[in-house]
């Protein structure tokens, strides 16, 4: 082999050392894409307007009180329940009760009017809440935003809204109270006062695939 060909194949041997030495870089085509991705989490935002629902005194068995509230939903996501949890403090004004006074005081009606819709031209109302005392109500949790309306409403055209709350949505409700006579001596109870805490707690509708 002549002198030009053992020096061709060293430059060349050189070369590929070179190139294996360097990780076996070479030029190639490429591209590149970023994607930016966001994952942002809705909100659940229940208000009662107002938030004092009753606030009377001088009250006397056979007194009945009526209010009106609403239940907003000012969130990004709709609600599918809203369950109502009872608790009251009775103020035992002269320490002689032998008594709950949540016993006599009675919730006539909590209606959602609307989910009663048109009910109501045939007499059927969407009373979430219907002749019970507080007593009893401590240990019930009614859904206030559930269309209860029997099959024969439903089968004329006359009930409300769907069961639940959309975002950016509000029912209408009434409420009545009544601090019953019982024909009996109810003495005991002159001068007591009762503290109720309606808390309204909302619920989120089921995940789906987005």
């Amino acid at each position: 082999m002549n002198l030009k060909k053992k020096l061709g194949m060293g430059i060349a041997s050189a070369l590929l050392g070179i190139a294996l030495i360097g990780g076996g870089t070479f030029a190639y085509f490429s591209d590149t894409e970023v994607t930016n991705n966001t994952f942002k989490a809705g909100t659940l935002d229940l208000s009662v307007d107002p938030t004092v629902i009753v606030n009377v005194d001088n009250l006397k068995p056979g007194d009945i009180v009526v209010r009106e509230f609403e239940l907003i939903n000012s969130g990004s996501l709709d609600i599918s329940s809203i369950d109502l949890i009872t608790d009251y403090t009775v103020v035992d004004a002269k320490g002689d009760n032998t008594d709950d006074f949540g016993k006599h005081i009675q919730v006539l009606f909590l209606e959602n009017v609307d989910k009663t819709g048109d009910g109501w031209l045939i007499g059927d109302y969407n009373d979430v809440i219907a002749s019970t005392t507080l007593y009893d109500l401590k240990n019930m949790t009614p859904d206030a935003v559930e269309n209860i309306q029997d099959w024969i409403t439903w089968l004329l055209g006359l009930n409300g809204e769907d069961s639940g709350l959309a975002a950016g949505d509000s029912d209408y409700m009434y409420v009545a109270f009544e601090f019953v006579d019982n024909g009996m001596d109810q003495n005991e109870f002159q001068g007591d006062s009762l503290e109720l805490t309606w808390t309204f707690v909302a619920h989120q509708t089921s995940g789906e695939l987005r």
